[in-house]
């Protein structure tokens, strides 16, 4: 459905709200399969059970968080459209792709860390995944300013925090792949650092612990929040 004549250079955009709801669908859908990989496994006691699953409660924060920091970043640049393009919803679809094969490698590094020897295979392609998911995001990104398919209040904006790390994350993501080749276990604790790096606003924290106002109205829902 055609949005307002009067968009970005002219064309007709085709409205965002179908691409938004799908969207938010799929990341809550991937972000729930998560936690049907944590089991806990006899022999133990229960508290020894519980305590020895603790790979997939690692797995799945590293998950939930990189996930959830994505959807936040997914929500920014949405709200800021004027519209959509075909080839947009296409890059958008390739993203929702990786998103939802996200909990395949989540499980297999929970059990990775629990077998030693199938870790560096399964840690590998846990962050290639990880880092495939930042490429598609920036892709997405990039293609809306650059066929100008943001509002004009948003066209010359940054969106969310992760997206401004985006150089540093995808530079960690590429180093704990090399790490995790020699010591898989290193290259988890590294993403569990990147997936909270992205996800907790620690300016806009550091701001509103030290009373600046001016952190209250930035952290209010909104554009680019």
């Amino acid at each position: 459905m055609p949005s307002d004549p009067d968009t970005p250079l002219g064309r007709p955009l085709l409205a965002k709200g179908r691409l938004e709801g799908f969207s938010d669908g799929v990341f809550g859908f991937a972000i729930t399969l998560l936690v049907i990989d944590i089991a806990i496994h006899p022999p133990g006691s229960p508290l020894e059970q519980l305590l020895h699953a603790w790979p997939a409660y690692l797995a799945y924060v590293i998950s939930f968080l990189t996930i959830g920091g994505n959807w936040l970043l997914h929500s920014a640049m949405t709200g800021q459209l004027a519209g959509t393009d075909q080839l947009l919803l296409r890059l958008n679809l390739l993203l929702l792709l990786v998103v939802v094969f996200l909990p395949f490698p989540t499980g297999l590094v929970a059990d990775a860390l629990r077998d030693p020897g199938s870790e560096r295979v399964y840690v590998t392609l846990y962050g290639i995944t990880l880092l495939a998911i930042r490429f598609l995001a920036k892709a997405l990104d990039s293609y809306a300013r650059f066929q100008h398919l943001y509002s004009p209040e948003g066209e010359g904006q940054e969106l969310h925090p992760p997206q401004r790390k985006y150089v540093t994350a995808v530079t960690g993501y590429l180093t704990a792949i090399v790490i995790g080749l020699l010591v898989p276990v290193v290259a988890v604790v590294l993403y569990f650092g990147i997936a909270v790096y992205l996800v907790v606003p620690f300016r806009e924290v550091a701001r509103v612990m030290s009373g600046d106002p001016t952190a209250r109205r930035s952290t209010r829902p909104g554009r680019g929040s």
